[in-house]
């Protein structure tokens, strides 16, 4: 909420070439509690001086000489085409007052002044502009906060990818389709992964030089298709000198903030030097 100091505290700009009604408003503001209110008898001035001050309420006179008030809330759009215009307009036309609200004005006041009148609308113009500045402050910095996390999240995912480098012997990401984004190590030769595969095929089987166990790789295409997160799944392959090479992978599905899911990625190992005391059996573990 906005409070009464806030409100009394916010600044005033008076427009008008008639110095007593300048005098008037500027009374009027001040034994109201007002404390920053200034004045201009130049229209011509009107559009430097907001550049410098942001007022949070312009009054202004419409009918002035050389340029008029609706001259001015075109200067004043042209600082603020998207923002907010905070003029209150003050008119003796009550022709003038539909046109200056067409013209960007948010709100009018009728010559001669019921004071009343200009008090209540002065007060509720400048509650709902400082709580427009409330809000634009607020996004701004919920902008700055959000590109913040991002940041730090990036920075995480970099550490992450370092640290996995160093913990594993390759590191691979897929998108949502399957595809491989990210390759660190020998992954597609461990993986399996063909020219084809990697532009976007089915696996078809092993290469020359070594073949793979169908059933564990069937099981491991399941882990990913199904979109669930594997630790520590050992599955083998035998080279072409006859022997058997174990390779240890875990992997994860990888979703965004809202939930979408955007892809796959995972680590991986050679264990065979640890395999050899035992039994050479398939060993996995879901985490589900």
């Amino acid at each position: 909420m906005i409070s009464k100091p806030d409100i009394l505290n916010a600044s005033i700009l008076i427009v008008d070439d008639k110095d007593v009604n300048v005098q008037l408003l500027e009374q009027m503001l001040s034994d109201a509690g007002y404390t920053h209110t200034t004045s201009t008898m130049d229209p011509y001035e009107v559009c430097a001086l907001y550049r410098q001050n942001r007022y949070d309420l312009i009054l202004l006179d419409l009918q002035m000489p050389g340029m008029d008030g609706f001259q001015v809330l075109e200067g004043l759009k042209a600082i603020e085409p998207e923002g907010y215009l905070p003029v209150l307009v003050i008119t003796a036309q009550p022709g003038h007052k539909l046109q200056a609200l067409q013209a960007g004005a948010k709100d009018f006041v009728s010559k001669p002044f019921d004071l009343v009148e200009v008090q209540t609308r002065i007060h509720n113009m400048l509650e709902v502009r400082l709580l427009y500045k409330e809000l634009e402050n607020y996004n701004k910095q919920l902008e700055q906060t959000v590109a913040e996390r991002t940041a730090e999240l990036r920075e995480s995912e970099a550490r992450f990818r370092r640290l996995t480098e160093l913990a594993s012997d390759w590191y691979w990401e897929q998108d949502e389709n399957g595809r491989f984004t990210k390759v660190y190590g020998p992954a597609l030769e461990m993986l399996g992964i063909t020219v084809d595969a990697l532009l976007g095929d089915e696996y078809k089987g092993s290469n020359k030089e070594a073949r793979w166990d169908e059933a564990d790789y069937a099981v491991f295409k399941a882990n990913i298709a199904a979109r669930r997160p594997f630790l520590d799944f050992v599955y083998s392959r035998v080279r072409s000198d006859g022997s058997r090479q174990y390779l240890m992978v875990s992997g994860e599905p990888v979703f965004d903030s809202s939930g979408r899911f955007t892809g796959y990625r995972g680590i991986g190992k050679d264990v065979t030097e640890s395999m050899r005391p035992v039994n050479p059996v398939q060993q996995f573990s879901i985490v589900t």
